[in-house]
């Protein structure tokens, strides 16, 4: 019975706080934009006291205004300004290209990362692993290719922000009927949220059309 209650105990508290946690170590760590503001604009000037997590509400308000003059005609021309002289810039403009090209990628509307979830055979035959597809091989890869392949990344257990960047054969990609976020899930728990109810009644269904 001790040991029932401490698990369960265990099982309740260590998803509240490990929660907390990066909420916390994520607030502290956007206060420290408080350093590059005017004093006049920091909390003890304006309102007499540190105030927690005003690094968030100021770093929210720059990625705001910073979007609202991307938008318009004249922080367009500025941002084609300046990256047209990153661009020029070595070592620099490698760096941005490839930081700006996943940015985009994750973040714009028309980005493709992350299309589909499907199974694949990793790391070895009878083996199989979730990936995500994030788009085709371009031209200058594709011409050491002979067939049909997507580019897939695999992400590993329990953190899916490291992983593998494969490209596979589209004849040994298998389409499955989960979302992206199902699979997330999946990975960041190692599995365990098979028991979700969405994961339970898809893989329900996929047998009843199988068996048919």
């Amino acid at each position: 019975m001790f040991k029932k209650n401490i698990l369960t105990g265990l099982l309740v508290l260590i998803p509240i706080v490990l929660t907390l946690w990066v909420l916390i170590t994520l607030t502290q760590f956007l206060d420290q934009i408080l350093v590059f503001i005017p004093n006049e604009f920091k909390p003890d000037i304006l309102f007499g006291g540190a105030i927690p997590g005003y690094g968030v509400i100021v770093t929210l308000v720059i990625v705001f205004l910073t979007g609202v003059i991307a938008n318009n005609f004249f922080g367009k021309k500025f941002i084609s300004v300046y990256e047209y002289v990153l661009n020029k810039v070595p070592v620099i403009n490698s760096i941005y290209k490839g930081i700006k090209q996943v940015s985009d990628t994750l973040l714009s509307n028309s980005g493709k990362a992350f299309s589909k979830a499907v199974l694949i055979e990793f790391p070895n035959a009878g083996t199989y692993t979730f990936a995500f597809v994030t788009g085709v091989p371009n031209d200058q890869i594709a011409k050491y290719l002979k067939g049909k392949f997507v580019n897939v990344y695999v992400p590993t257990t329990p953190n899916p922000t490291s992983g593998y960047t494969l490209i596979v054969p589209t004849k040994k990609i298998i389409e499955i009927d989960l979302s992206v976020d199902q699979v997330l899930k999946y990975v960041i728990s190692m599995g365990v949220s098979t028991s979700d109810e969405q994961f339970v009644k898809k893989n329900k269904k996929r047998k009843k059309v199988e068996n048919k």
